[in-house]
């Protein structure tokens, strides 16, 4: 019996949209990755960029368990002296709450460029509004983060 490989032109895509409202911040990230690497069709194939576009509304209102909001820390370089930055994830949601999602669903993706590939498509709103109406987004039915 021979395996089965996907082919990049035979990869249908849909558009998926899903609610981060009330959802855990770490359940949603893995979901959202096995969506925009294929995990989640039969034909998945490391290899090949088989997965979906995700659109990822009401981002501000992600939750994280514990003590997180307060003790985790983000932290980037401008590359320049003393162009070290941290922040809390308190005042990243205040500052740019998308980023929040994008950089834990990034963190889980291959580092390679088939993962920058698919991190091309996500698609993360701070509020409910988005511009993706044209592309007919199917409300995204798991039993993991619609509880």
């Amino acid at each position: 019996m021979k395996s089965y490989s996907a082919k990049p032109a035979e990869v249908v895509r849909a558009w998926h949209i899903i609610d981060a409202e009330g959802q855990t911040l770490g359940r949603l990230a893995v979901e959202v990755t096995n969506i925009l690497r294929g995990k989640n069709k039969p034909e998945f194939t490391p290899h090949v960029d088989c997965g979906d576009f995700v659109v990822i509304i009401n981002a501000e209102k992600i939750k994280v368990t514990g003590r997180k909001e307060i003790q985790k820390v983000y932290y980037r370089h401008s590359g320049h002296p003393q162009g070290f930055k941290q922040e809390t994830l308190a005042s990243l949601r205040q500052r740019k709450p998308e980023a929040i999602i994008e950089r834990a669903v990034k963190g889980m993706l291959p580092h390679t460029t088939l993962g920058r590939e698919q991190f091309t498509k996500l698609k993360v709103y701070a509020g409910a509004e988005h511009p993706h109406e044209a592309q007919k987004p199917q409300v995204y039915a798991s039993p993991v983060i619609n509880r």
